[in-house]
């Protein structure tokens, strides 16, 4: 049998190994001067005023939701295809999720359905950067007034809108760094923004509340008291995952181009295969990450189709179950009816796309696609 390829894989080598290695034996292994660093960088690659790592983007959506004061009897707008890590966090807070559909070719948040959802009750707008591309925020934004956009960047590492990395309009952004993500710090996320005072209140959620980071009150000399005035939780990285994550920012383009030449070699190979649907691209300037590439099959079963894939040993995702379907939304909240996610849902199927992959592998992937539908 063929060597099996996977869905994904981190893209990682000798350099970062080094990195890890060298804080291992610093002494220094939790939040300290590496976090400080991967913090500066991803603040000048993303634009925005400050930046705050955390141990993943799940904790950085509580947290925000948590500052915002989002609860009982708030709503927010956000679409279905997403992961539940966002949903569950707006059900947890106990607002209640609105689902917006989406466009079929791009997959991406439509304004039109944000206008048609907002009420007195919306607290807050979370469009998502669905597989590397841009949400069309000069209108979301347009549309939101005074509500907060908390823009779900978790899949736009190395996305552009119009001219501008995705983080960089002054709007609350929330990455993640998990090894699926175009760059990693094996687990961990990032919250970027512009509003220093709301930034701040985010640090100090996110440590237990604790004022001064540790790595400031145990050097030599320091002042190990502290004071807490809201009591917060425990969402920091830790020297050892920034580490990872400041080698791999250094890899970023490469990692970005080869991944878009993986998707030109899909999009050649596929395009004129009736029973399969490929990624559109959204008509406005942009550039994108190509964190995900996302089929919709038309000719035979998504299970059909899997198996197939699998016989040939191929790996495939799913991005995502559709959230409005999840078992307890629809208890807590109802049914919701969405025609164009309704009909994404079964469909849609993740291909093999991580910039290890060569271009023999990726004509392995696309000989199977065209042999399993015909």
């Amino acid at each position: 049998m063929s060597e099996f390829i996977p869905m994904s894989r981190p893209f990682i080598g000798q350099d970062e190994i080094d990195a890890v290695t060298e804080v291992l034996r610093s002494g220094w292994i939790t939040t300290g001067s590496k976090c400080k660093e991967f913090e500066d960088r991803f603040a000048t690659l993303t634009g925005a005023g400050y930046a705050l790592s955390l141990s993943s983007g799940t904790g950085g959506m509580h947290l925000v939701l948590k500052a915002l004061g989002i609860g009982k009897g708030d709503e927010v707008i956000t679409p279905s295809m997403t992961f539940a890590s966002t949903i569950n966090q707006i059900a947890l807070s106990g607002a209640r999720p609105v689902f917006a559909d989406i466009d079929y070719d791009t997959m991406l948040i439509k304004p039109e359905e944000i206008e048609r959802l907002l009420s007195v009750h919306t607290k807050a707008i979370i469009p998502v950067h669905f597989a590397g591309a841009p949400a069309d925020m000069d209108v979301i934004e347009g549309l939101a007034g005074d509500i907060p956009v908390i823009e779900d960047a978790a899949h736009a590492i190395g996305t552009m809108y119009k001219g501008g990395h995705i983080g960089s309009r002054g709007n609350i952004a929330i990455f993640s760094f998990h090894p699926i993500k175009n760059i990693t710090t094996a687990e961990g996320g990032m919250v970027v923004g512009g509003d220093e005072a709301f930034m701040e209140r985010l640090r100090l959620l996110r440590f237990h509340g604790i004022e001064r980071d540790a790595w400031k009150r145990y050097g030599k000399a320091s002042d190990p008291t502290y004071d807490i005035i809201e009591p917060g939780f425990k969402y920091n990285m830790t020297d050892i995952q920034a580490s990872l994550g400041l080698v791999q920012m250094d890899k970023l383009e490469e990692i970005t181009k080869r991944r878009t030449e993986i998707v030109e070699l899909y999009i050649q190979g596929l395009s004129d295969i009736d029973g399969i649907d490929l990624p559109g691209r959204p008509t406005y300037e942009h550039r994108h990450a190509w964190h995900l590439f996302v089929v919709k099959i038309r000719s035979l079963s998504r299970h059909d189709f899997m198996e197939a894939l699998a016989e040939a040993n191929i790996g495939y995702g799913l991005h995502f179950p559709a959230c409005h379907k999840l078992t307890y939304i629809r208890n807590m909240f109802g049914e919701t009816k969405l025609p164009v996610t309704d009909e994404l849902a079964p469909r849609i199927l993740s291909l093999p796309l991580y910039p290890g992959m060569s271009d023999a592998q990726v004509q392995t992937v696309i000989a199977a696609v065209r042999k399993i539908l015909g």
